[in-house]
């Protein structure tokens, strides 16, 4: 982990300048395409894009992380997250550059497709906006109104710009703000997209050069750039047929090497950031979160998955022996079927265990065996556990441990559509108050009663797949969180003194490009 590693004001800087660039979004269609029989020039390239858009990605989370309202900043939990991404950003800016290469292997990796392949240009289908972005960043509440806008220094929150490019500001060391407001396409909204807010004095003002370690890797990828982001790594991959010197598999060996102690020293986020809002409720003797404070644990959650699948994606491509349905960690076949049946026993066997009955209530699933589509089947098992597990839970509670031969069944629908495969979960469990229907998707509110003691303990901190949720108010905006990463979503509508109807709408196109905060 990062005990003892203390964030420097010369790291501080870097930081900042790092957190005024854009971050770049790719789709699922994209990483499949992209991915498909790497060679290891493929997969440099994908290293190069990589050491160039984590830090990004990291340095405005750090920067999230130190600028909380509230007080929030301070909690113990919260400074140990802040140092995990800080130290994980300092190893990618440190990593050792490429070797020099031969002209010949530099013209293969860095010249326009075009020129480095006799084929024809080859450019990956382009991705669309992600629908997401409207629920994530569109934020003119009240409760809201100083909050969101001035985490990059901002001022306050306005109408959304119609061009979407006003979010961020320029790359050339200026701050980029969350110019929500009248935004030009320049990060120039009322927010002040150049950074030079109030909020944090004298780090938004700051123009740094790109850092020594870093200049190689940056000449090399403004070939890459262009005009057009997708060339930066979503360009023609490159063929296996090539010889490739030893230098290029063993930078990927070390590369992927080191994303894997980041992704290990990253497991406890969740509920680590979890338990820092609970010493925060503590301190401020509150009983919920406040909604400025809700919206960033969505943006801070939707932004780690968008980290992790990357990493994930990068280590699965340079490990994992090629497989007929997968790309990385994607599964181009998907079966919802199937994903769908193995989190029914998972949950099922979840209930019975902690109501110690010989059997759950029962499960109806309606779908077309030979339903898939490309998907991460563990975020898909992730949305149906969690959900069915709430659903079972209401139900025997509703109806009592007592009654087990006569539990009403759960039903799970599947349909597909032209644009979406989606899934429909119906219970007769009880449904849920209109006066809590607010409260449902907040994090830490949870109707299921704790006893004494009853908290995050440390087992339940190894990932976000391995322990249930259930009790801390996790599951349902998680779970929302992992439909909207695609594209897709989760509604809820519940019938007071009947049951609950949830409905998850997941992108079956693939198309849409990750939602970045």
């Amino acid at each position: 982990m990062s005990h003892g590693f203390k964030i420097t004001a010369a790291l501080w800087d870097k930081i900042h300048h790092f957190a005024s660039f854009p971050q770049t979004g790719v789709s699922l269609q994209q990483m499949v395409l992209f991915g498909q029989n790497p060679s290891q020039g493929t997969l440099l390239k994908a290293s190069q894009f990589l050491s160039e858009e984590l830090p990004v990605r990291l340095a405005h989370r750090v920067k999230e992380l130190d600028e909380l309202p509230h007080n929030l900043s301070a909690m113990p939990s919260i400074e140990r997250v802040k140092n995990w991404y800080a130290q994980s950003f300092d190893e990618l800016i440190k990593f050792p550059p490429l070797p020099t290469l031969s002209p010949d292997i530099r013209r293969l990796l860095f010249s326009p497709p075009s020129v480095a392949s006799s084929n024809p240009e080859h450019q990956l289908p382009s991705s669309t906006p992600n629908p997401s972005l409207e629920h994530m960043l569109l934020v003119d509440d009240i409760a809201n109104k100083n909050f969101p806008t001035s985490l990059d220094g901002s001022g306050s929150s306005g109408s959304l710009a119609s061009g979407s490019m006003g979010f961020y500001g320029g790359v050339n060391g200026s701050t980029a703000g969350w110019a929500i407001g009248n935004g030009n396409g320049n990060g120039n909204g009322n927010g002040n997209g150049n950074g030079n807010g109030a909020a944090v004095e004298g780090f938004n003002k700051l123009k740094l050069r790109v850092p020594m370690e870093r200049r190689l890797i940056s000449i090399q990828l403004q070939i890459l750039l262009h005009s057009d982001w997708r060339n930066r790594y979503y360009a023609a991959p490159l063929s296996a047929n090539i010889s490739w010197p030893p230098e290029v598999p063993d930078y990927n060996k070390r590369f992927t090497k080191m994303l894997e102690t980041i992704k290990t020293r990253h497991d406890p986020t969740v509920t680590t950031v979890a338990q820092g809002v609970l010493e925060w409720k503590r301190s401020q003797r509150a009983r919920h979160i406040g909604l400025d404070m809700q919206q960033w644990l969505d943006r801070f959650y939707l932004s780690r998955i968008g980290i992790r699948f990357l990493i994930g994606q990068h280590i699965a491509l340079n490990t994992q022996e090629s497989h007929r349905d997968y790309v990385g960690i994607i599964c181009t076949n998907a079966n919802v079927h199937d994903i769908i049946e193995e989190a029914i026993e998972n949950a099922r066997f979840v209930c019975e265990e902690h109501y110690a009955l010989f059997s759950s209530p029962p499960v109806q699933l309606i779908c077309p065996n030979n339903l898939t589509f490309p998907y991460v089947p563990g975020h898909l098992s992730h949305i149906i556990f969690e959900l069915l597990k709430n659903s079972l839970r209401a139900v025997v509670e509703r109806h009592g441990v007592g009654n087990e031969d006569n539990f009403p069944p759960i039903k799970v629908i599947v349909v597909e559509g032209k644009e979406d495969i989606t899934i429909k979960i119906s219970d007769e469990g009880g449904g849920i108050p209109r006066s809590a229907m607010g409260l449902i998707w907040t994090y830490m509110y949870t109707t299921m009663k704790l006893g004494p003691g009853e908290g995050l303990d440390e087992g339940f901190r190894d990932s976000d797949f391995k322990a249930p949720m259930a009790g801390f108010g996790y599951g349902l905006p998680l779970s929302r969180l992992y439909a909207r990463y695609f594209g897709g979503d989760l509604r809820l509508i519940s019938m007071d003194g009947f049951g609950t109807d949830v409905y998850i709408h997941l992108n079956r196109l693939s198309s849409s490009r990750e939602p970045l905060p």
